[in-house]
């Protein structure tokens, strides 16, 4: 039975960002199945015929109406504006490996959360912010692509200059006015959160859903409830970055 991610490692969780050497193809392995029922990012998946929202009458109605309205009202950028949009939402499809529609809106579910002020509850004693940390790794997106030869910034540059730029903040290797690599750990946080609360990312990783009522009864390593589908594609996603060099 698949759960979501442990949100603990999100600090260093770049495997899907590539490196020099091997092939560093970016998107989804060669094989990965189409998605047959339901959504998920790209619609690629291992649960090719797995839709956890075929499950929702399983659901208590508060937990069924706030999941449904994540999928059918995408919230509205309020924190940040068009030049930030273009650097930041370049910036959530490259971590969070969104090559091609059908993508999740994780830009705007950050920007919901920063605009209702529901955040970490800490900061950095030398951080700015939330919202002002997100306005200022923008900023600097858009600077550091300019210094790598994109006049028009980050969103403009090309996918090799992005990713690169990208594996160097997940680095902690540029300069910045700001500590990279907790500016890097304030952002990976809430783009993971956002990503895996959303449905699509539940069928890309073949999650059972919200467990009340109904309840996990299979428990058991390999054991799976009979609502759950088998994958479908068995390479190892550990094995398949190493082998593309995008470790």
């Amino acid at each position: 039975m698949a759960g979501p991610p442990d949100r603990s490692q999100v600090s260093s969780g770049v495997g899907h960002l590539p490196k020099q050497g091997g092939d560093t193809t970016p998107g989804p392995p060669a094989g990965l199945p189409r998605q047959r029922r339901g959504t998920t990012p790209q619609m690629r998946g291992r649960y090719p015929d797995y839709d956890v929202l075929a499950t929702t009458e399983h659901w208590d109605p508060l937990t069924r109406s706030v999941v449904l309205d994540r999928v059918a009202n995408p919230p509205t950028i309020h924190c940040f504006d068009e030049t930030e949009v273009r650097a930041l939402r370049v910036f959530c499809d490259i971590v969070t490996g969104q090559d091609s529609e059908p993508r999740i809106p994780v830009l705007e579910m950050v920007d919901s959360k920063l605009h209702a002020g529901r955040l970490d509850g800490f900061r950095y004693h030398d951080m700015p912010p939330d919202p002002e940390t997100w306005r200022r790794i923008a900023a600097n997106l858009d600077e550091s692509a300019r210094q790598a030869g994109s006049p028009d910034g980050f969103a403009a540059a090309s996918s090799e200059t992005q990713r690169e730029i990208v594996e160097r903040f997940s680095k902690g290797e540029l300069e910045w006015e700001l500590p990279v690599s907790k500016a890097w750990a304030v952002v990976m946080r809430m783009v993971l959160s956002a990503f895996y609360s959303h449905p699509w990312a539940w069928n890309e990783i073949g999650f059972g859903g919200p467990a009340y009522p109904r309840g996990f009864a299979r428990l058991g390593a390999g054991q799976r409830e009979h609502w759950e589908a088998p994958p479908e594609f068995q390479l190892d996603p550990v094995v398949d970055v190493q082998e593309r060099g995008l470790e």
